[in-house]
């Protein structure tokens, strides 16, 4: 068994901080308590916490103001992909619309990114698709090789950026797959959706490519609202 890895005393006091935020103990707008009484609540040094103010300023959670108490920001306004990625660590306090919004968003990215992977190295496209047939018909599979697919196809498109994007959902990927990839539908759909992907990569036909990514990001979102309401609907 591996043992836990220990945080560092700053990260531990971001993320006490961050819990604290989420739950409403200290609200959108509200100040923090002076920094000696905060640091003994977390029962760590000032210069420790000063770290970790400064951490969630940077991503967007503080405000730091010179002369007076550190304000907690408009996070859905005002934050950025660091606290996106604590968001998706922490489903259990976020809206209902959270998943239904990142996969509303890889709606507009994937097809954006698998086209340029396509147009630039087909070849390599090809060699991630080659053994999908193969794929063993479990959720946990399905989950895994979904993840690895997309995490390549951004790497292939060449732009750095839409996989610094995919890296922040790297924890709540597999569980979010796997709860989707529960239904033969979704595995079906998926299925479909790498042996067209794969006879387009052949063909160095980016176009298609994008159109077939296109049309399963979509039937996913739609899969994922209807399966939820389902579940909502028999609770």
């Amino acid at each position: 068994m591996n043992p836990v890895p220990l945080l560092r005393p700053a990260e531990y006091a971001e993320n006490r901080l961050i819990d604290a935020i989420l739950s409403g103990d200290y609200p959108v707008a509200s100040a923090l308590p002076a920094e000696r009484e905060l640091a003994a609540r977390l029962g760590i040094t000032r210069p420790t916490l000063r770290e970790a103010l400064q951490r969630l300023a940077r991503d967007g959670w503080l405000e730091i103001r010179q002369g007076k108490s550190t304000r907690v920001r408009d996070y859905w306004q005002e934050g950025s992909l660091g606290v996106l990625g604590a968001l998706a660590r922490r489903t259990e306090v976020v809206p209902e619309d959270f998943i239904p919004n990142l996969l509303a968003v890889r709606l507009v990215l994937a097809p954006a990114y698998t086209r340029q992977a396509v147009e630039r190295q087909s070849e390599k496209v090809t060699a991630a698709l080659a053994d999908y047939a193969g794929l063993a018909n479990q959720a946990g599979a399905f989950a895994t090789y979904d993840w690895l697919l997309h995490h390549r196809l951004t790497i292939l498109s060449g732009n750095p950026i839409f996989t610094l994007i995919l890296n922040g959902f790297a924890e709540l990927y597999p569980s979010m797959a796997e709860r989707y990839f529960q239904t033969e539908v979704a595995r079906a759909s998926s299925r479909a959706f790498y042996a067209g992907l794969l006879a387009a990569a052949l063909e160095g036909d980016a176009d298609t490519a994008e159109a077939i990514t296109r049309r399963v990001m979509a039937a996913s979102l739609a899969l994922w609202k209807a399966g939820v309401e389902g579940n909502t609907a028999h609770g």
